[in-house]
């Protein structure tokens, strides 16, 4: 089976600039200045602790939540006020904690489901054959074939992550953003999950994950924000995350270990 084709040509390479992000809900600045990048074939995790500002930084990258100053760069072309459709549509593709899929569709059907809203480089709604060569690709490359005639409700933790990510990967995107994919699933899952993430950086997908799970994302990272009081503590590899005394004071406890 070919692989799937990327959004942009191969040997080229795809940037997430985010500068100087702020937000304000009142008289409270939540994010006062935070600012990251993401390449292709890069995975970037932002952490923090609880009310530091990750989330909200998080969501205003994604589209969810409007920025109140900064700039959010996609490959060199501003994004920072198109909603979330539109980023989508240039490459950045958001798979949310929640479950994502159509529970009573089959695995096959929910991929099909997103691959009839493509278009292909001359604007047309996708052939049938071509519908059912990327279908097929897809179930091959995340090892769901088995499971095609399953429906989604009967999907496990870890299988129901590929199917979204076969979702995901079905608008060819260049980025895929990651909130909590580790939340409330066990050991197997988390396993299955990091497969998944590497598998994505194998692809050349730039990847940003948010996550309370510290010791699992940093696990997997390339390099890491530490966001703390709404702004940007840290940055670094992982084992300079680890090592920060700033990032141990008021995150991650002074006995951490990975």
């Amino acid at each position: 089976m070919a692989p799937l084709p990327n959004r942009k040509p191969a040997g080229t390479s795809s940037s997430l600039v985010v500068r100087n992000l702020k937000k304000r809900y009142g008289s409270r600045t939540v994010v006062k200045d935070v600012s990251l990048d993401v390449k292709s074939g890069e995975v970037v995790g932002l952490l923090g602790p609880n009310g530091a500002g990750k989330t909200t930084s998080f969501y205003m990258i994604v589209g969810l939540v409007p920025l109140d100053a900064g700039e959010i760069d996609l490959d060199g072309k501003s994004i920072s006020l198109l909603p979330i459709h539109k980023r989508a549509s240039l490459g950045l593709s958001y798979l949310p904690q929640e479950a994502s899929v159509f529970r009573k569709l089959t695995v096959e059907q929910n991929i099909r489901a997103v691959l009839e809203l493509q278009l292909d480089e001359n604007g047309k709604r996708l052939s049938k054959d071509m519908i059912t060569s990327r279908a097929e690709a897809l179930l091959d490359e995340l090892q769901i074939a088995h499971l095609r005639d399953n429906p989604a409700l009967s999907l496990s933790g870890g299988e129901r992550r590929r199917v979204e990510i076969a979702r995901a990967l079905a608008t060819n995107p260049s980025f895929i953003l990651l909130d909590e994919p580790f939340a409330g699933v066990d050991p197997i899952a988390v396993l299955e999950i990091q497969k998944i993430v590497k598998f994505l950086k194998q692809r050349n997908i730039g990847v940003l994950i948010t996550d309370h799970n510290v010791r699992e994302t940093l696990g997997i990272c390339d390099h890491a924000y530490i966001i703390s009081d709404g702004s940007v503590l840290a940055a670094g590899a992982p084992s300079e995350i680890i090592e920060n005394e700033s990032v141990r004071r008021v995150y991650l406890g002074e006995h951490f270990r990975m």
